[in-house]
């Protein structure tokens, strides 16, 4: 059945889906704030800063008016960066009617308040203004979705029946979409990779190798899923699409923004200059903090965070750090 679905962020992802939705028959609007940007989408079809040589669909509507993009609309889709998520869903609150289901496609973790983005989505659109949530995540280049590269991610909802609605409005030959009902761990998975992925990048620009990225992702992954295990996640949510398989596609490429942060850092490439270089949001650098304050108020053990929590935060040399990582006492594997 055709759906009307307001997309919320021109961001390359935010492109890409809207792509997808708009090949699939839906009526897609999407939103954003940058005039230019907005004017290039909807009158050239383009979005030249996020996806070079991408041609949109001309049915796709872009509008800078949040009024506008919202109405009529069956789905909200977020794809916004973290720190954008609560003042926009305080917006959207006052104009939406209709209840539509809100779904986010956003990674990362709200600085101080530590809260995944559904909670910020719950905590501002009342629950008579909408339908039920739903996370979408899972291993997915923009760049490469874009191109109709096979792509399989998940859509989690503590409704399944939700979640099977995101399903059917996304799935084609080249976009595959599983459900599950931990949102909790698909939530964590996507938001801690970006974490992990700061390391491996830093790592390669120490001149290590295979070996390192194997070690850093895997006991990575272990400690992301003790703090998703801490807060109520289930285990094998971790070794599915939106753990361990985000984790590989995040980890290991340079169409990986955080990678590619983390290569420069351990260039030796200072942080300030990194982001300014990227023209792009890190999301990873933000969640280290959330996820480094999160773990000491719950007594977890994430060495990796920390060891980039303070390269980030405190200075400290990516080189010495490393070192010091891995003179730690020894432990047992499953520890």
């Amino acid at each position: 059945m055709k759906q009307t679905i307001a997309v919320l962020g021109p961001g390359s992802w935010g492109t890409a889906l809207s792509q997808v939705l708009a090949e699939n028959g839906h009526q897609v609007k999407i939103w954003g704030n940058d005039a230019t940007q907005i004017q290039e989408i909807d009158h050239y079809h383009t979005n030249r800063h996020y996806l070079p040589d991408i041609k949109i669909p001309s049915s796709i509507h872009a509008t800078t008016d949040l009024a506008e993009a919202l109405a009529d609309c069956q789905a909200i889709l977020f794809v916004l960066p973290t720190k954008a998520i609560r003042q926009v869903a305080q917006q959207v609150a006052k104009l939406i009617a209709g209840k539509p289901v809100i779904i986010h496609a956003s990674k990362g973790l709200e600085q101080n308040t530590h809260e995944r983005i559904s909670e910020i989505l719950k905590e501002e659109i009342p629950a008579e203004k909408r339908g039920d949530i739903v996370v979408l995540s899972g291993p997915s280049h923009a760049e490469e979705v874009a191109v109709h590269d096979l792509t399989t991610i998940t859509a989690a909802s503590v409704n399944l029946s939700a979640a099977i609605y995101v399903q059917d409005l996304f799935m084609n030959e080249y976009f595959r979409i599983y459900t599950n009902d931990d949102v909790v761990g698909v939530e964590l998975g996507a938001a801690l990779k970006n974490i992990i992925a700061l390391g491996t990048g830093a790592l390669a620009g120490l001149g290590y190798g295979d070996n390192a990225k194997a070690a850093i992702m895997t006991r990575g992954l272990a400690e992301i899923s003790r703090l998703g295990q801490a807060l109520g996640a289930n285990p094998l949510t971790f070794i599915g699409l939106s753990g361990v398989g985000d984790l590989i596609v995040t980890g290991t490429s340079k169409h990986s923004r955080n990678w590619r942060a983390g290569f420069q850092l351990g260039k030796g490439v200072p942080l300030d200059k990194v982001l300014d270089q990227m023209g792009m949001i890190v999301e990873g650098v933000a969640t280290t903090k959330s996820a480094y304050e999160l773990a000491q108020a719950m007594q977890v053990e994430m060495p990796i965070t920390e060891t980039i929590y303070h390269v980030l935060y405190d200075g400290a040399d990516v080189k010495e750090a490393t070192r010091a990582l891995m003179l730690r006492e020894g432990k047992q594997e499953r520890e």
